[in-house]
């Protein structure tokens, strides 16, 4: 029963990070970099002070959380954090490019088929259009939106090839600005 109520509390915390770290810094008197970074003693500092955690986040608790994630969303380097993927503040996030999979997936609700058809796909609100390395994880993310989404596979070797930016997320998760309907096959 106590290990059930941790994971609830971590799932918790992890939401309370990735809002802080991926929407409104600003709300908890952080600024990140151009990488997305922020002081990880500051990030504590600021979490502790909005949220009276018990006991207090620490980043022997925010580790934890991250490996028991079953998503990698956070990382922590030379005394500062991030979250990976995700952001909709202000400014883009600079993301390392790099040379995507052959093939990536994306998961969406029906109903937005027709506009990714004629416009193409896009952020939508966040930074970067999300593209999954595997097909479950499109699934997953689609159902966010709807019961039954649509996988759309991408042809991400091609959209690369003809100069679309690749961008890694993590070992999952592959970042773009957009992906025109041209490389895009709807499975489902």
């Amino acid at each position: 029963m106590q290990e059930r109520s941790d994971h609830r509390n971590n799932v918790f915390i992890s939401k309370k990070m990735s809002y802080c770290l991926r929407h409104n810094p600003a709300k908890y008197g952080l600024k990140l970099d151009e990488y997305g970074f922020v002081d990880l003693q500051d990030f504590l500092n600021a979490m502790n002070s909005m949220h009276h955690f018990s006991p207090k986040l620490t980043e022997m608790k925010i580790r934890e959380i991250m490996h028991d994630s079953d998503k990698e969303r956070f990382e922590i380097k030379k005394g500062t954090i991030c979250a990976l993927y995700g952001h909709s503040v202000p400014g883009i996030i600079k993301r390392k490019k790099a040379v995507p999979p052959k093939v990536l997936y994306h998961g969406t609700a029906h109903r937005f088929l027709k506009s990714i058809k004629k416009e193409r796909l896009l952020p939508m609100g966040r930074q970067y259009v999300h593209l999954s390395t595997d097909i479950e994880m499109a699934m997953s993310v689609g159902k966010r939106r709807d019961s039954h989404p649509a996988i759309l596979r991408i042809n991400a070797e091609k959209a690369y090839q003809d100069g679309i930016d690749f961008y890694i997320g993590n070992d999952e998760v592959w970042l773009c600005d957009h992906v025109p309907s041209d490389y895009l096959t709807q499975l489902s």
